[in-house]
Formats: structure tokens, sequence, C-alpha cells
């Protein structure tokens, strides 16, 4: 696909978009199979993969400028994603795979990759002794490793959800914030919980290249909240059917836009082009925000009654302006609702307008979950695994994908900020039900597969 496929006018239009829009490339990611790295001893594994992940991405950062600066569109990130480790490293009989993450993060900072995930484990049906080994690994790989994101799925539509592994993972939530203390929880934000975990997804902190990828690929994850809003806001007081139409075909030139952007990435790579995630990725920024489309479409405050409605017609209008524009999409496609990434999400909760629990019902409709919420510091760890058990029943029976990205901030109660710099933003801490739900979780055990006919 070249430039050629553009006509003046939507050019002219672009440009404006990039501009005046926070229109942006949110992230180049290059996924890796490090499916050849495994090896009985786990510092030469972890040495063969970092020599396989310098040699591979060694001119990924560079290609992500080169592209920025000949066709004038940002490109925020370039992250690497990588075959889940629990796979690689259980072939050795170590017992901790941090050593392994320590040398993911010393080839993530080589290469000048911002993140690299896949320090992962699927464990939705139960856990080998990898997988026990991995997860056990978590808090302490997040503490000594900056670039690294974890993650964990316990739960798929197919196969119902590992409660062993949910009380297993609010456990481990609650420890990496206690190692990240000095950075309010900070490490909880490179950990995410999963139900039907995507192969493809070049988002972060839940990226990792699926055991049916190739060897290495490109994926595209594109941005454009303030490009949507500025169509809405644009077309003035329309009924539902022709703002739906307008999101999607602004949806439609953002996706052509991050194609071309995977292509270019390819071919400078000599790299197989994978997908473009059909996202609006939000920031904290002025104008780029998830939550002031829909408050553009009327809503006085997002969070209020309709905000559900919302949501779900953005995220399908994305959906279905995205597919128009490209015949590869993937990983999770839709509209992100982090708090503390986005201003009008952030404004919203800080003023009760946004609950927990309003916040969970729009997960339904939303691209993935519950994501970089701040919660008390001494929120119990039986707490936050049900809510990993709530999210992952929402993914489980809609057969979508949902994650928990949560973080209880030491020493911090209901309604204090914690702040955690960059794209990661700040947030309100929010109150979670304090009712228990110790002796629910304690049951352990694999609630069943649904069954998927009989639908009301």
């Amino acid at each position: 696909m070249g430039v050629s496929h553009y006509s003046p006018q939507e050019i002219v239009e672009t440009i404006r978009m990039v501009q005046m829009e926070n229109l942006d490339i949110r992230t180049i990611t290059m996924g890796i199979s490090l499916r050849d790295c495994a090896h009985p001893d786990l510092a030469v594994a972890a040495t063969k993969a970092y020599d396989k992940i310098c040699r591979l991405a060694e001119r990924l950062v560079r290609a992500g400028e080169e592209i920025a600066a000949e066709y004038g569109i940002p490109v925020i990130n370039k992250r690497i994603s990588v075959t889940p480790i629990a796979l690689i490293a259980e072939s050795s009989a170590a017992d901790s795979y941090v050593l392994m993450a320590e040398y993911l993060d010393r080839a993530a900072k080589q290469v000048g990759v911002n993140f690299l995930g896949g320090f992962s484990a699927l464990v939705q049906k139960g856990m080998t002794r990898g997988d026990t080994a991995l997860i056990a690994s978590i808090p302490e790989a997040l503490a000594v490793t900056d670039r690294v994101c974890a993650s964990v799925n316990v739960g798929t539509t197919k196969a119902g959800i590992n409660m062993d592994a949910v009380a297993l993972m609010g456990r481990t939530i609650v420890e990496t914030a206690r190692l990240s203390a000095s950075r309010d929880g900070l490490g909880c934000a490179r950990l995410v919980v999963f139900c039907n975990a995507v192969d493809d997804n070049p988002f972060m902190a839940g990226a990792f290249h699926g055991i049916g990828e190739p060897e290495c690929v490109i994926n595209v994850g594109v941005s454009g909240p303030g490009a949507v809003l500025r169509a809405i806001e644009k077309e003035g007081q329309t009924d539902f059917g022709m703002l739906a139409t307008t999101i999607k075909r602004t949806a439609f030139k953002i996706t052509r836009m991050g194609e071309l952007v995977g292509r270019a990435a390819s071919e400078k790579l000599g790299v197989p082009f994978g997908i473009v995630d059909l996202s609006l990725a939000p920031t904290p920024a002025q104008g780029d925000s998830v939550a002031r489309i829909l408050e553009a479409m009327g809503l006085e405050r997002v969070g209020t009654h309709g905000s559900t409605a919302a949501l779900a017609l953005l995220n399908d209008a994305v959906k279905k302006g995205g597919a128009m524009a490209s015949s590869y999409v993937g990983g999770l496609s839709g509209a992100f609702i982090p708090v503390s990434e986005d201003i009008g999400m952030i404004e919203a909760a800080s003023m009760g307008a946004l609950t927990f629990d309003k916040l969970e019902a729009m997960t339904c409709v939303c691209s993935v979950g519950l994501d970089m919420i701040a919660i008390p510091g001494d929120t119990p760890a039986e707490t936050i695994a049900a809510i990993i058990a709530d999210e992952a029943a929402i993914g489980m029976i809609n057969r979508k994908t949902t994650a928990v990205r949560i973080i209880p901030a030491p020493g911090k109660k209901e309604g204090d900020m914690v702040e955690f710099g960059g794209l990661l933003g700040r947030a309100p801490v929010m109150a979670v039900h304090r009712e228990s739900s110790h002796d629910f979780i304690r049951r352990g055990g694999r609630i069943p597969a649904p069954l998927q006919a009989l639908n009301n």
C-alpha cells in the first residue's frame, strides 16, 4: 500500500487529524517467538532469549522513527511481545524465573523499546509446574525490572474460569503492590489478568506472542479518540444512526493509516505484517479522551445513566469502520476505558460520577475491562480475586476478552490521588465493596464453561 492510494483531500485531512486531534500510531509491536530458546539451564535459555530479541528487534525503534519522519505520523511506542515465558522456562528445573525477567528487561533496554510483554502464563484449565513458578516470580520480577510486563489468562469461554488461579492472582497483585509501595504500587500497572486473552494484542501491559503466531511479526495499534471526538462535535445534533455512520467513517480513516504504517514497518524490517488493532486508546492529554467522546454524545458526565449504551455504540462503530479499512484486524479492537490514562475518566471518578460498579458494567461492551484503577491499599486479596472473577465471568459468558489491571495503592485510601506519571497518568483511589468475598474465593476449583446455546 502506498501513499498514491490517498487523494490530496484525504492527505490534508490526515495532517489535520495528526496536528489538531492527537491522532497517532500508538504502538508498533514486534512479536517474537522464543520457543527455540527453551533449555534445561535457565541461564542458557535467558541468554538465548536475550540474543534473539536483540538480533530481531535491533532496527525496530529506528524503523519507527524513520516511518514517523517519512509520513509525518507520530509513532508513539515501539514494543516487543514474546512467547509466554512459562512455556519457555518450564524446560529448566528452576523454581524462580526472575533471572529470565532480568534478561528480558536488559534486552528491551538494549534495543530501546519502552515495554516488553510476555512474562505470561495461560492457566484457564489448570497450572503446570512452570505456570506456578512463573506466577510466583511475578512480584519480584516486576520489582527488579523496569520494562517487563506480565499477564496471566485465568479463563476462557470454552474452558471456564480457573478459580484457584484467580485466588492466586489476588494474592500476587497484593504482593506486587507491596514490593513497589514506594511508587504507589506501580508494579501492578505492568500486570494484567485476562479471560479470553488473544495471541496478537499489540497493547501493553497484556501483549504476548501467542503459540499460533509466526516466528516474528509486526502488529500495529492505532489510536485517535481526538479525531472521533472532533467528528462528532462537527456533526452536531443528529440521531444515533447518523452518529454511528460518522464514527465509522472516522475509524475507517484511522485504521487505513494504521495499516499503511504497519506495512511500511513490515517492509523496512523484513518481517511479516500481522494485524491492526482497531482501538481507541486514550492518554491523559487534553483532547485525547474516550470519556469526552461519550460526553459529546450528550451525557453530562461519563458514568451517568446512558454511558454503557454510548460506549456500546462507539465500540461497534469503530469495529465496523475499521474492518472496512483492513483485511487483517485483530488484537483487542475497540475503545479502552482506563481510568488513570483518560482525563475525562479521571475527572468523572474524582467527582464521584463514575463508580467502580459502573465501570464494571461498561466493560461488558468495551474493548477490555477494568483498567488502571487505583483502589485502597488495604483491600484484601480475596476481594481483588472476586473482582477478577466478576470480570472474567463477563468475558466468559459474552465470548469476549476481559481483563483486570488494578492497583491496590499501599497506604492510600478512598479519595486520595495516586500519581503514576507519563502515559500512565494519575488516578483517584476508588471505593470497592467492603463486604467480604473470602468464603466464596476459598472454594477453589473451576467454574464450568457456560452453555452456548439457549441464549436469552
